[in-house]
C-alpha cells in the first residue's frame, strides 16, 4: 500500500527543501561544549542552552556517576506500578525548596510536563488563555483539553484583559450538562512561556498576576529558559511572585543541568491531582535516576556553587548584543535573556547565513517556518557562560564577514 502514497511524501519533502524551511540535523561527534566536533570540523557552538556552562562539567559528569552506582541505569516502569525512588522524592522536595513551593512532580521532560497539564486540570466549559508565542508543548497540550481556548497577542495584557472579560461574561454552567457529569464553578486558566524561546522576550509575569486575580484564574508559567537564568538569585522569571503562580513547569535539559527531565511545582492539591491523573507520569517511566541525582545536585549547589555563572552569562550577553548592534545588525529580544535572535526575516537568507557560518567555524542555526511565523526567519544565537572573551570575538567576527559578503550589514 505505501508506493500509494511514497509519491505525496516525495512532494513533502521537497516542497520543504525548495523553500529553504528544511532542516539538516548535524551529528556531534563527542561530548556538546563551547567547541564541538563535527564532520571533522572543530566548530565554537552557539546554539546551546547550555546558558551556565554545566552541561559538559566534569562535576556533574561525576554526579551523574554516583547516581547511577547508587540507583543503577533505570525502574522499568512507571511510578505508580513500580513504586517511586527516593532520588525522585528528594529532587522533588529540594524542587520546593529551590522555588518556593507546596509541592511537585518530576517528568522525563517539560513537554511532558506540559502535555499532562491542562486535559488533567481543565474540562469542558473551563477556559484557557494563550500567549501566541507560547512553546509548542503548551500548545499541544492544551490541544488534548476540551476548556474553550482563547489566544491572546504576545505580551499584550489589554488584549488578554478583553478576553477574560469576555470569557467572564458567559455563564459558567452549561445549558444541557451531561448527567455523568458532576458541574463544578468553571476555572479559568492563563498560560504564559517566562521567556520565549525564539524571541527571548521576557514575559509580564506580574501583570499576568495582576489580571488573574481580578478576572478570577489561575497562572501557569512555563520557566524552562528562565529557570537558573533570570531572577535576582536565578529562581527565574516568576522569582518574587511565586505565591501568585499557582503552576511553574520547567527542565533540567537548560542551565539546570542539561541532559534532560522536566517538573511541575506549585500548589499543593493541583500536583496532588497531576500524581493521580497526569497521563504523561501515569503512562511514562520515571525520570532516569542518572538525571534526577545530577538535577539534585545542581539545586543543592546552585547558591554555592552555580550562581556566579549567571554573571559570565550576563556579561557575554551585553557584549555580544552591544557588538552586533554596533554592527547594525537587527537583533530581537529586549536584552534581559542570552537567548539573542538575528532577525533576517526571510527563510532562504537564514539557512544561507547559517551555512556560511558554519564554513568560518560558527555554528548556529537558522531558524524557519514552522518553527517561527513566516517572514520572520532568524538566527537565533545561544550564548553560554563558559563562552570566553575570544570565543565571544570570533563570533562577532564571522557574523561581520558574512552580514557583508550577504549585503545583510554595510
Amino acid at each position: 500500500m505505501y508506493k500509494n502514497y511514497k509519491s505525496q511524501f516525495e512532494v513533502e519533502l521537497k516542497e520543504i527543501k525548495d523553500s529553504g524551511m528544511w532542516k539538516d540535523v548535524g551529528v556531534l561527534e563527542g561530548k556538546q561544549g563551547t567547541e564541538v566536533h563535527m564532520g571533522g570540523k572543530i566548530l565554537l557552538n552557539f546554539c546551546a542552552n547550555n546558558y551556565l556552562g554545566l552541561a559538559s562539567s566534569d562535576e556533574l559528569a561525576q554526579a551523574a556517576k554516583e547516581g547511577i552506582e547508587k540507583y543503577g541505569f533505570g525502574e522499568a516502569s512507571v511510578r505508580f506500578i513500580i513504586g517511586t525512588s527516593t532520588i525522585h522524592k528528594d529532587l522533588e522536595t529540594e524542587i520546593c525548596k529551590f522555588f518556593g513551593t507546596e509541592d511537585s512532580i518530576t517528568y522525563t521532560s517539560c513537554f511532558d510536563a506540559n502535555t499532562g497539564l491542562f486535559e488533567t486540570i481543565l474540562k469542558e466549559g473551563d477556559a484557557v488563555f494563550s500567549d501566541e508565542l507560547n512553546h509548542a508543548s503548551i500548545i499541544d497540550g492544551i490541544r488534548l483539553c476540551k476548556a474553550e481556548r482563547f489566544r491572546y497577542k504576545n505580551s499584550d495584557m489589554a488584549d488578554l484583559e478583553a478576553q477574560l472579560k469576555e470569557a467572564s461574561s458567559r455563564s459558567e454552567k452549561p445549558e444541557n450538562p451531561s448527567a455523568d457529569v458532576k458541574y463544578r464553578p468553571r476555572r479559568m486558566l492563563i498560560a504564559t512561556d517566562g521567556v520565549f524561546s525564539m524571541d527571548g522576550i521576557t514575559a509580564k509575569v506580574k501583570e499576568i498576576c495582576d489580571l488573574a486575580e481580578k478576572y478570577g484564574a489561575l497562572v501557569m508559567v512555563d520557566d524552562s529558559h528562565a529557570s537558573g537564568v533570570l531572577g535576582q538569585h536565578g529562581r527565574g522569571s516568576t522569582e518574587g511572585l511565586m505565591d501568585r503562580v499557582d503552576i511553574l513547569t520547567s527542565t533540567f535539559g537548560k542551565a539546570l543541568g542539561g541532559a534532560g527531565g522536566g517538573f511541575t511545582t506549585g500548589r499543593k492539591e493541583i500536583i496532588q491531582v497531576l500524581h493521580q491523573r497526569s497521563r504523561t507520569t501515569l503512562f511514562s517511566n520515571s525520570l532516569p535516576p542518572v538525571i534526577a541525582n545530577t538535577a539534585l545536585y545542581v539545586l543543592q549547589n546552585f547558591d554555592s556553587k552555580f550562581d556566579k555563572n549567571r554573571k559570565a552569562l550576563g556579561e557575554n550577553t551585553n557584549y555580544f548584543r552591544s557588538a552586533m548592534e554596533k554592527l547594525g545588525f537587527n537583533l530581537g529580544g529586549d536584552g534581559k535573556h542570552a537567548i539573542t535572535p538575528v532577525m533576517l526575516m526571510e527563510e532562504k537568507v537564514a539557512q544561507d547565513m547559517a551555512k556560511a557560518l558554519f564554513a568560518k567555524g560558527i555554528y548556529v542555526r537558522g531558524f524557519t517556518y514552522p518553527v517561527v511565523p513566516k517572514g520572520k526567519a532568524r538566527i537565533r544565537v545561544q550564548i553560554s557562560a563558559a563562552h570566553t572573551k575570544e570565543q565571544m570575538e570570533k563570533c562577532v567576527q564571522a557574523f561581520e564577514e558574512v552580514g557583508k559578503e550577504m549585503g545583510i550589514i554595510n
